[in-house]
Protein backbone atom coordinates (compact mmCIF):
# COMPACT_ATOMS: atom_id res chain seq x y z
CA UNK A 1 0.00 0.00 0.00
CA UNK A 2 1.37 3.44 -0.91
CA UNK A 3 2.21 5.93 1.82
CA UNK A 4 -0.33 8.51 2.93
CA UNK A 5 0.63 11.94 4.20
CA UNK A 6 -0.88 14.60 6.42
CA UNK A 7 -0.50 18.38 6.28
CA UNK A 8 -0.04 20.24 9.56
CA UNK A 9 -0.40 24.03 9.53
CA UNK A 10 1.30 25.32 12.67
CA UNK A 11 0.71 29.04 13.08
CA UNK A 12 2.76 30.30 16.02
CA UNK A 13 3.53 33.66 17.55
CA UNK A 14 6.90 34.09 15.87
CA UNK A 15 6.46 32.04 12.69
CA UNK A 16 4.10 30.05 10.51
CA UNK A 17 5.00 26.50 9.53
CA UNK A 18 3.68 23.89 7.14
CA UNK A 19 4.75 20.33 7.92
CA UNK A 20 4.33 17.12 5.95
CA UNK A 21 3.82 14.20 8.34
CA UNK A 22 3.70 10.54 7.38
CA UNK A 23 0.94 8.23 8.59
CA UNK A 24 3.38 6.70 11.10
CA UNK A 25 4.06 10.08 12.70
CA UNK A 26 7.37 10.99 11.10
CA UNK A 27 8.05 14.55 10.00
CA UNK A 28 9.01 14.28 6.32
CA UNK A 29 9.74 17.89 5.43
CA UNK A 30 8.58 21.36 6.41
CA UNK A 31 8.69 25.05 5.57
CA UNK A 32 8.79 27.95 7.99
CA UNK A 33 8.19 31.68 7.48
CA UNK A 34 8.95 34.24 10.22
CA UNK A 35 6.22 36.54 11.50
CA UNK A 36 6.78 40.02 12.91
CA UNK A 37 5.51 41.04 16.33
CA UNK A 38 4.91 44.71 17.14
CA UNK A 39 5.19 46.38 20.55
CA UNK A 40 3.74 49.89 20.05
CA UNK A 41 3.47 50.66 23.77
CA UNK A 42 4.26 49.16 27.16
CA UNK A 43 2.27 45.93 27.47
CA UNK A 44 0.89 46.19 23.93
CA UNK A 45 1.59 43.25 21.62
CA UNK A 46 0.16 43.25 18.09
CA UNK A 47 0.40 41.39 14.82
CA UNK A 48 -0.91 42.25 11.38
CA UNK A 49 -3.78 39.84 10.69
CA UNK A 50 -3.06 39.88 6.96
CA UNK A 51 0.60 39.10 7.68
CA UNK A 52 -0.45 36.11 9.79
CA UNK A 53 -2.35 34.72 6.82
CA UNK A 54 0.32 35.61 4.27
CA UNK A 55 3.06 33.94 6.30
CA UNK A 56 0.99 30.76 6.58
CA UNK A 57 0.17 30.88 2.87
CA UNK A 58 3.84 31.32 1.98
CA UNK A 59 4.84 28.38 4.18
CA UNK A 60 2.23 26.21 2.45
CA UNK A 61 3.47 27.24 -0.99
CA UNK A 62 7.10 26.55 -0.08
CA UNK A 63 6.22 23.12 1.27
CA UNK A 64 4.12 22.17 -1.76
CA UNK A 65 7.00 23.11 -4.06
CA UNK A 66 9.27 20.67 -2.23
CA UNK A 67 6.99 17.67 -2.70
CA UNK A 68 7.11 15.19 -5.52
CA UNK A 69 3.89 14.75 -7.53
CA UNK A 70 3.35 11.44 -5.76
CA UNK A 71 3.73 12.97 -2.31
CA UNK A 72 1.38 15.83 -3.15
CA UNK A 73 -1.27 13.43 -4.43
CA UNK A 74 -0.97 11.37 -1.24
CA UNK A 75 -1.82 14.24 1.16
CA UNK A 76 -5.07 12.98 2.69
CA UNK A 77 -5.99 15.58 5.29
CA UNK A 78 -4.99 18.88 6.87
CA UNK A 79 -4.93 19.89 10.52
CA UNK A 80 -4.64 23.48 11.80
CA UNK A 81 -2.96 24.36 15.09
CA UNK A 82 -2.37 27.88 16.26
CA UNK A 83 -1.35 30.43 18.85
CA UNK A 84 -4.42 30.73 21.04
CA UNK A 85 -6.37 33.73 22.39
CA UNK A 86 -4.94 36.11 19.77
CA UNK A 87 -7.96 38.05 18.57
CA UNK A 88 -9.01 39.32 15.15
CA UNK A 89 -12.12 41.18 14.00
CA UNK A 90 -12.89 41.34 10.28
CA UNK A 91 -15.63 42.34 7.87
CA UNK A 92 -17.74 39.39 6.78
CA UNK A 93 -18.47 40.78 3.32
CA UNK A 94 -14.85 41.49 2.36
CA UNK A 95 -12.61 39.59 4.77
CA UNK A 96 -10.83 42.85 5.62
CA UNK A 97 -9.56 42.95 9.23
CA UNK A 98 -10.32 45.86 11.54
CA UNK A 99 -6.97 47.00 12.91
CA UNK A 100 -4.18 44.72 14.08
CA UNK A 101 -4.75 41.45 15.89
CA UNK A 102 -4.23 41.64 19.65
CA UNK A 103 -1.76 38.91 20.59
CA UNK A 104 -2.29 36.66 23.61
CA UNK A 105 0.59 38.43 25.41
CA UNK A 106 -1.09 41.84 25.08
CA UNK A 107 -1.89 43.46 28.45
CA UNK A 108 -3.57 46.72 27.39
CA UNK A 109 -6.96 45.48 28.59
CA UNK A 110 -5.99 45.19 32.26
CA UNK A 111 -8.30 48.09 33.16
CA UNK A 112 -11.25 46.44 31.39
CA UNK A 113 -10.67 43.26 33.37
CA UNK A 114 -10.38 45.34 36.52
CA UNK A 115 -13.74 46.97 35.83
CA UNK A 116 -15.37 43.58 35.28
CA UNK A 117 -13.89 42.29 38.53
CA UNK A 118 -15.31 45.27 40.41
CA UNK A 119 -18.69 44.42 38.92
CA UNK A 120 -18.40 41.04 40.69
CA UNK A 121 -18.21 39.15 37.40
CA UNK A 122 -14.96 37.30 38.14
CA UNK A 123 -16.32 34.38 40.17
CA UNK A 124 -19.20 33.70 37.80
CA UNK A 125 -16.94 33.87 34.75
CA UNK A 126 -14.42 31.47 36.28
CA UNK A 127 -17.14 29.07 37.36
CA UNK A 128 -18.63 28.97 33.87
CA UNK A 129 -15.49 29.08 31.73
CA UNK A 130 -12.74 27.62 33.93
CA UNK A 131 -10.64 30.73 33.26
CA UNK A 132 -9.71 33.82 35.26
CA UNK A 133 -10.53 37.39 34.25
CA UNK A 134 -7.24 38.37 32.65
CA UNK A 135 -6.11 40.28 29.53
CA UNK A 136 -4.59 37.01 28.28
CA UNK A 137 -7.94 35.76 27.05
CA UNK A 138 -9.97 36.99 24.10
CA UNK A 139 -12.97 38.58 25.85
CA UNK A 140 -11.37 41.82 27.00
CA UNK A 141 -9.47 42.11 23.72
CA UNK A 142 -12.79 42.04 21.85
CA UNK A 143 -14.22 44.72 24.14
CA UNK A 144 -11.18 46.97 23.61
CA UNK A 145 -11.24 46.53 19.82
CA UNK A 146 -14.94 47.37 19.63
CA UNK A 147 -14.25 50.55 21.60
CA UNK A 148 -11.20 51.47 19.52
CA UNK A 149 -12.47 50.69 16.01
CA UNK A 150 -15.68 52.59 15.08
CA UNK A 151 -15.85 50.74 11.76
CA UNK A 152 -16.03 47.45 13.64
CA UNK A 153 -18.98 48.71 15.67
CA UNK A 154 -20.74 49.75 12.48
CA UNK A 155 -20.11 46.35 10.94
CA UNK A 156 -21.46 44.70 14.08
CA UNK A 157 -24.67 46.71 13.83
CA UNK A 158 -25.06 45.55 10.24
CA UNK A 159 -24.29 41.86 10.97
CA UNK A 160 -21.13 42.27 8.90
CA UNK A 161 -18.61 41.54 11.67
CA UNK A 162 -16.72 38.32 12.33
CA UNK A 163 -14.69 37.51 15.42
CA UNK A 164 -12.15 34.75 15.47
CA UNK A 165 -9.05 33.41 17.11
CA UNK A 166 -6.23 32.52 14.72
CA UNK A 167 -7.71 29.14 13.79
CA UNK A 168 -10.95 30.81 12.66
CA UNK A 169 -9.07 33.49 10.74
CA UNK A 170 -6.95 30.93 8.89
CA UNK A 171 -9.95 28.70 8.19
CA UNK A 172 -11.85 31.67 6.73
CA UNK A 173 -8.93 32.40 4.41
CA UNK A 174 -8.26 28.77 3.49
CA UNK A 175 -11.89 28.26 2.46
CA UNK A 176 -12.32 31.71 0.82
CA UNK A 177 -14.90 32.71 3.41
CA UNK A 178 -16.97 29.53 3.13
CA UNK A 179 -16.27 28.53 6.74
CA UNK A 180 -16.48 30.70 9.85
CA UNK A 181 -15.87 28.13 12.56
CA UNK A 182 -13.68 27.28 15.51
CA UNK A 183 -12.98 24.15 17.48
CA UNK A 184 -13.87 23.63 21.12
CA UNK A 185 -10.26 23.81 22.35
CA UNK A 186 -9.72 27.29 20.92
CA UNK A 187 -13.18 28.44 21.98
CA UNK A 188 -12.40 27.41 25.55
CA UNK A 189 -9.69 30.11 25.63
CA UNK A 190 -11.96 33.07 24.87
CA UNK A 191 -13.79 33.48 28.22
CA UNK A 192 -16.99 33.09 26.18
CA UNK A 193 -17.49 29.30 26.29
CA UNK A 194 -19.45 27.34 28.89
CA UNK A 195 -16.91 24.69 29.88
CA UNK A 196 -19.49 22.03 30.76
CA UNK A 197 -22.20 22.68 28.18
CA UNK A 198 -19.66 23.48 25.43
CA UNK A 199 -21.74 26.35 24.05
CA UNK A 200 -21.30 30.11 23.83
CA UNK A 201 -22.38 32.05 26.92
CA UNK A 202 -24.89 34.72 25.78
CA UNK A 203 -24.37 36.87 28.87
CA UNK A 204 -20.58 36.87 28.42
CA UNK A 205 -20.94 37.69 24.73
CA UNK A 206 -23.25 40.57 25.62
CA UNK A 207 -20.84 41.86 28.27
CA UNK A 208 -17.99 42.20 25.75
CA UNK A 209 -20.33 44.01 23.34
CA UNK A 210 -20.45 41.32 20.67
CA UNK A 211 -23.38 39.45 19.12
CA UNK A 212 -23.80 35.70 18.76
CA UNK A 213 -24.00 36.17 14.98
CA UNK A 214 -20.42 37.46 14.96
CA UNK A 215 -19.09 34.32 16.64
CA UNK A 216 -17.74 31.34 14.71
CA UNK A 217 -19.63 28.05 14.62
CA UNK A 218 -18.53 25.63 17.34
CA UNK A 219 -17.27 22.24 16.18
CA UNK A 220 -15.48 19.29 17.75
CA UNK A 221 -11.71 19.26 17.44
CA UNK A 222 -11.81 16.28 15.12
CA UNK A 223 -14.50 17.01 12.53
CA UNK A 224 -15.08 18.42 9.06
CA UNK A 225 -13.98 22.04 8.58
CA UNK A 226 -14.31 22.16 4.80
CA UNK A 227 -11.60 21.87 2.14
CA UNK A 228 -8.73 24.10 1.07
CA UNK A 229 -10.06 26.30 -1.73
CA UNK A 230 -9.04 26.16 -5.37
CA UNK A 231 -6.14 28.40 -6.28
CA UNK A 232 -4.39 27.89 -2.95
CA UNK A 233 -1.52 25.50 -2.17
CA UNK A 234 -2.85 22.03 -1.31
CA UNK A 235 -6.21 22.86 -2.91
CA UNK A 236 -8.83 20.19 -2.37
CA UNK A 237 -7.28 18.74 0.79
CA UNK A 238 -9.95 18.32 3.49
CA UNK A 239 -9.43 20.11 6.81
CA UNK A 240 -10.35 17.51 9.43
CA UNK A 241 -8.89 18.83 12.70
CA UNK A 242 -8.31 22.17 14.43
CA UNK A 243 -6.61 22.39 17.79
CA UNK A 244 -5.01 25.08 19.94
CA UNK A 245 -1.23 24.79 20.00
CA UNK A 246 -0.83 23.68 23.61
CA UNK A 247 -3.54 21.06 23.31
CA UNK A 248 -1.96 19.86 20.06
CA UNK A 249 1.41 19.53 21.78
CA UNK A 250 -0.22 17.53 24.56
CA UNK A 251 -1.77 15.19 22.00
CA UNK A 252 1.55 14.97 20.16
CA UNK A 253 3.22 13.99 23.44
CA UNK A 254 0.60 11.24 23.82
CA UNK A 255 -0.79 12.60 27.09
CA UNK A 256 -4.01 10.70 26.59
CA UNK A 257 -4.52 9.37 30.12
CA UNK A 258 -5.47 11.35 33.26
CA UNK A 259 -2.40 12.57 35.11
CA UNK A 260 -0.12 12.65 32.08
CA UNK A 261 1.51 16.06 31.61
CA UNK A 262 3.59 18.02 29.14
CA UNK A 263 5.27 21.41 29.17
CA UNK A 264 5.99 23.34 25.99
CA UNK A 265 8.77 25.94 26.06
CA UNK A 266 7.89 28.17 23.13
CA UNK A 267 7.32 31.91 23.14
CA UNK A 268 5.77 31.26 26.54
CA UNK A 269 5.77 28.11 28.66
CA UNK A 270 2.63 26.06 29.10
CA UNK A 271 1.97 23.10 31.37
CA UNK A 272 -1.01 20.95 30.36
CA UNK A 273 -2.23 18.01 32.46
CA UNK A 274 -4.86 15.56 31.21
CA UNK A 275 -7.67 15.18 33.75
CA UNK A 276 -10.05 12.91 31.88
CA UNK A 277 -13.61 13.20 30.66
CA UNK A 278 -14.91 15.62 33.29
CA UNK A 279 -13.79 19.22 33.82
CA UNK A 280 -11.75 19.64 36.99
CA UNK A 281 -12.01 22.95 38.74
CA UNK A 282 -8.38 23.93 39.00
CA UNK A 283 -6.72 25.32 42.11
CA UNK A 284 -3.28 26.76 42.67
CA UNK A 285 -3.78 29.54 40.14
CA UNK A 286 -4.17 27.12 37.24
CA UNK A 287 -6.95 26.99 34.64
CA UNK A 288 -9.55 24.47 33.57
CA UNK A 289 -9.75 24.06 29.82
CA UNK A 290 -10.81 21.74 27.02
CA UNK A 291 -8.13 19.42 25.70
CA UNK A 292 -9.87 18.05 22.62
CA UNK A 293 -13.23 16.69 21.55
CA UNK A 294 -14.64 14.17 19.10
CA UNK A 295 -17.62 14.13 16.78
CA UNK A 296 -19.32 11.60 19.10
CA UNK A 297 -19.46 14.23 21.84
CA UNK A 298 -16.68 12.82 24.03
CA UNK A 299 -14.40 15.50 25.43
CA UNK A 300 -11.03 15.40 27.18
CA UNK A 301 -10.42 18.14 29.73
CA UNK A 302 -7.15 19.49 31.09
CA UNK A 303 -5.78 21.81 33.70
CA UNK A 304 -3.22 24.30 32.47
CA UNK A 305 -0.60 26.63 33.80
CA UNK A 306 0.43 29.50 31.53
CA UNK A 307 3.58 31.62 31.54
CA UNK A 308 3.79 34.47 29.08
CA UNK A 309 7.57 34.54 28.61
CA UNK A 310 9.99 31.69 27.97
CA UNK A 311 11.52 31.76 24.50
CA UNK A 312 11.11 35.54 24.58
CA UNK A 313 13.68 35.62 27.37
CA UNK A 314 16.26 33.99 25.12
CA UNK A 315 15.29 36.37 22.32
CA UNK A 316 15.89 39.25 24.72
CA UNK A 317 19.38 37.96 25.49
CA UNK A 318 19.99 37.97 21.74
CA UNK A 319 18.19 41.09 20.54
CA UNK A 320 18.04 43.22 23.68
CA UNK A 321 21.34 42.56 25.44
CA UNK A 322 23.28 41.25 22.48
CA UNK A 323 25.17 38.67 24.56
CA UNK A 324 24.42 35.91 22.03
CA UNK A 325 24.15 36.10 18.24
CA UNK A 326 21.86 33.10 17.80
CA UNK A 327 19.39 31.61 20.25
CA UNK A 328 21.18 28.26 20.05
CA UNK A 329 24.28 29.86 21.62
CA UNK A 330 22.61 30.37 25.00
CA UNK A 331 23.50 26.92 26.36
CA UNK A 332 27.17 27.31 25.54
CA UNK A 333 27.30 30.70 27.23
CA UNK A 334 25.40 29.54 30.31
CA UNK A 335 27.62 26.46 30.63
CA UNK A 336 30.71 28.63 31.15
CA UNK A 337 29.67 28.91 34.80
CA UNK A 338 28.51 26.10 37.08
CA UNK A 339 26.02 28.36 38.84
CA UNK A 340 24.38 31.76 38.51
CA UNK A 341 25.15 32.27 42.19
CA UNK A 342 22.67 34.62 43.82
CA UNK A 343 21.59 36.01 40.46
CA UNK A 344 17.96 35.43 39.48
CA UNK A 345 15.98 36.52 36.44
CA UNK A 346 12.20 36.61 36.81
CA UNK A 347 10.71 36.45 33.27
CA UNK A 348 7.66 38.69 33.73
CA UNK A 349 8.29 40.97 30.75
CA UNK A 350 4.58 41.20 29.88
CA UNK A 351 3.01 40.44 33.25
CA UNK A 352 2.60 37.14 35.04
CA UNK A 353 0.17 34.37 34.23
CA UNK A 354 -0.25 31.34 36.47
CA UNK A 355 -0.39 31.29 39.42
CA UNK A 356 -0.36 35.05 40.20
CA UNK A 357 -2.37 36.47 37.26
CA UNK A 358 -0.82 39.89 37.65
CA UNK A 359 -0.83 42.03 34.48
CA UNK A 360 1.29 44.63 36.32
CA UNK A 361 4.18 42.29 37.12
CA UNK A 362 7.41 43.08 35.29
CA UNK A 363 10.69 41.31 34.65
CA UNK A 364 13.36 41.38 37.32
CA UNK A 365 17.11 40.72 37.37
CA UNK A 366 18.26 40.65 40.98
CA UNK A 367 21.35 39.57 42.86
CA UNK A 368 23.98 41.19 40.63
CA UNK A 369 27.49 41.81 41.87
CA UNK A 370 30.54 43.38 40.28
CA UNK A 371 31.48 39.90 39.03
CA UNK A 372 28.20 39.34 37.20
CA UNK A 373 28.78 38.82 33.49
CA UNK A 374 27.10 37.45 30.40
CA UNK A 375 27.46 33.75 31.40
CA UNK A 376 25.75 34.32 34.76
CA UNK A 377 22.93 36.29 33.11
CA UNK A 378 22.41 33.58 30.48
CA UNK A 379 22.30 30.89 33.15
CA UNK A 380 19.94 32.92 35.34
CA UNK A 381 17.66 33.37 32.33
CA UNK A 382 17.40 29.64 31.66
CA UNK A 383 17.02 28.86 35.35
CA UNK A 384 14.35 31.56 35.65
CA UNK A 385 12.25 29.87 32.97
CA UNK A 386 12.61 26.53 34.76
CA UNK A 387 11.80 27.97 38.18
CA UNK A 388 8.71 29.69 36.80
CA UNK A 389 7.53 26.37 35.36
CA UNK A 390 8.18 24.75 38.74
CA UNK A 391 5.61 27.19 40.09
CA UNK A 392 3.13 25.74 37.60
CA UNK A 393 4.00 22.22 38.73
CA UNK A 394 3.38 23.20 42.33
CA UNK A 395 0.00 24.57 41.31
CA UNK A 396 -0.80 21.33 39.49
CA UNK A 397 0.10 19.33 42.60
CA UNK A 398 -2.32 21.46 44.61
CA UNK A 399 -5.08 21.03 42.02
CA UNK A 400 -4.58 17.27 41.64
CA UNK A 401 -3.86 16.49 45.28
CA UNK A 402 -0.58 14.79 44.37
CA UNK A 403 2.72 15.90 42.80
CA UNK A 404 3.62 15.09 39.21
CA UNK A 405 6.63 12.80 38.97
CA UNK A 406 7.28 13.00 35.22
CA UNK A 407 6.71 15.63 32.55
CA UNK A 408 7.19 15.45 28.81
CA UNK A 409 8.72 18.58 27.28
CA UNK A 410 8.91 20.13 23.82
CA UNK A 411 9.24 23.46 22.05
CA UNK A 412 12.32 25.27 20.82
CA UNK A 413 13.79 26.15 24.23
CA UNK A 414 13.59 22.49 25.29
CA UNK A 415 16.73 21.96 23.20
CA UNK A 416 18.63 23.56 26.10
CA UNK A 417 20.31 20.99 28.34
CA UNK A 418 20.90 23.66 31.00
CA UNK A 419 17.20 24.53 31.05
CA UNK A 420 16.05 20.92 31.34
CA UNK A 421 18.52 20.12 34.13
CA UNK A 422 17.33 23.20 36.00
CA UNK A 423 13.76 22.00 35.44
CA UNK A 424 14.46 18.56 36.83
CA UNK A 425 16.40 19.99 39.79
CA UNK A 426 13.97 22.75 40.77
CA UNK A 427 10.83 20.61 40.44
CA UNK A 428 12.21 17.24 41.50
CA UNK A 429 10.72 15.54 38.42
CA UNK A 430 11.91 13.31 35.62
CA UNK A 431 11.96 15.30 32.38
CA UNK A 432 11.35 13.43 29.11
CA UNK A 433 12.38 15.12 25.86
CA UNK A 434 11.49 13.52 22.50
CA UNK A 435 14.00 13.52 19.67
CA UNK A 436 11.59 15.68 17.64
CA UNK A 437 10.62 18.77 19.63
CA UNK A 438 7.81 19.76 17.24
CA UNK A 439 5.03 17.97 19.10
CA UNK A 440 2.46 20.61 18.16
CA UNK A 441 2.50 19.83 14.44
CA UNK A 442 2.63 16.10 15.15
CA UNK A 443 -0.39 16.27 17.44
CA UNK A 444 -2.71 18.02 15.00
CA UNK A 445 -1.47 15.90 12.09
CA UNK A 446 -2.24 12.69 13.97
CA UNK A 447 -5.68 13.97 14.89
CA UNK A 448 -6.42 14.94 11.28
CA UNK A 449 -5.19 11.53 10.17
CA UNK A 450 -7.42 9.72 12.63
CA UNK A 451 -10.42 11.59 11.24
CA UNK A 452 -9.86 10.11 7.76
CA UNK A 453 -8.67 6.67 8.88
CA UNK A 454 -5.03 7.20 7.86
CA UNK A 455 -3.76 6.94 11.47
CA UNK A 456 -5.09 3.94 13.36
CA UNK A 457 -2.39 2.87 15.85
CA UNK A 458 -1.40 5.78 18.06
CA UNK A 459 0.18 3.52 20.65
CA UNK A 460 2.68 2.14 18.14
CA UNK A 461 3.63 5.70 17.16
CA UNK A 462 3.90 6.66 20.83
CA UNK A 463 6.19 3.70 21.56
CA UNK A 464 8.48 4.71 18.72
CA UNK A 465 8.66 8.31 19.95
CA UNK A 466 9.38 7.24 23.54
CA UNK A 467 12.15 4.89 22.44
CA UNK A 468 14.16 7.79 21.04
CA UNK A 469 13.49 10.21 23.92
CA UNK A 470 16.04 11.62 26.38
CA UNK A 471 15.44 11.48 30.14
CA UNK A 472 16.83 14.10 32.54
CA UNK A 473 16.83 13.29 36.28
CA UNK A 474 17.19 15.60 39.30
CA UNK A 475 20.70 16.02 40.69
CA UNK A 476 19.98 18.28 43.66
CA UNK A 477 19.11 17.19 47.17
CA UNK A 478 15.74 18.10 48.65
CA UNK A 479 17.42 20.60 50.98
CA UNK A 480 19.18 22.32 48.07
CA UNK A 481 15.91 22.47 46.15
CA UNK A 482 13.99 24.00 49.05
CA UNK A 483 16.62 26.72 49.57
CA UNK A 484 16.56 27.54 45.85
CA UNK A 485 12.77 27.77 45.75
CA UNK A 486 12.59 29.95 48.85
CA UNK A 487 14.99 32.41 47.23
CA UNK A 488 13.00 32.27 44.01
CA UNK A 489 9.74 33.03 45.80
CA UNK A 490 11.36 36.12 47.31
CA UNK A 491 12.42 37.32 43.86
CA UNK A 492 8.97 36.73 42.38
CA UNK A 493 7.34 38.66 45.21
CA UNK A 494 9.43 41.69 44.28
CA UNK A 495 8.30 41.70 40.63
CA UNK A 496 4.56 41.70 41.33
CA UNK A 497 2.38 44.83 41.03
CA UNK A 498 5.32 46.84 39.69
CA UNK A 499 3.87 48.55 36.62
CA UNK A 500 1.75 51.58 37.42
CA UNK A 501 2.65 51.64 41.12
CA UNK A 502 2.45 55.31 42.09
CA UNK A 503 4.73 54.75 45.09
CA UNK A 504 7.68 53.77 42.91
Amino acid sequence: MSESYLLALDQGTSSSRAVLVSSNGESVTSAQVPLAIHYPDDGWVEQDASAIWQSQLEAMALLEQRLSPGQRAAVRACGITNQRETTTLWRRSTGQPFGPSLVWQDRRTASICGDWKRQAAADQWQRQTGLVLDPYFSASKIAWMLQAYPEARQALAGDDLCFGTVDSWLLWQLTRGAQHATDISNASRTLLLDLEQLCWLPEAVERVGLSLKALPDLRPTRSSFGVIAEGLPFAGVPITAMLGDQQAASYGQFCRQPGQAKCTYGTGAFLVVNCGQQPQRAAGGLLSTVGWSNADGSTTYCIEGSLFNAGTVIQWLRDGLGIIRESAEVDGLASKVASAGELMLVPAFTGWGSPHWDPNARGLLIGMTRDTGAPQIARAALEGIALAVTGLLRGAAEALGAPLRTIAVDGGAAASAVLLQAQADSAGVEVIRPANLESTALGVALMAGEAVGVVDDLEAIASSVRASSTQVSPQQTEAQRERWLRRWDQAVERCLEWHGDATV
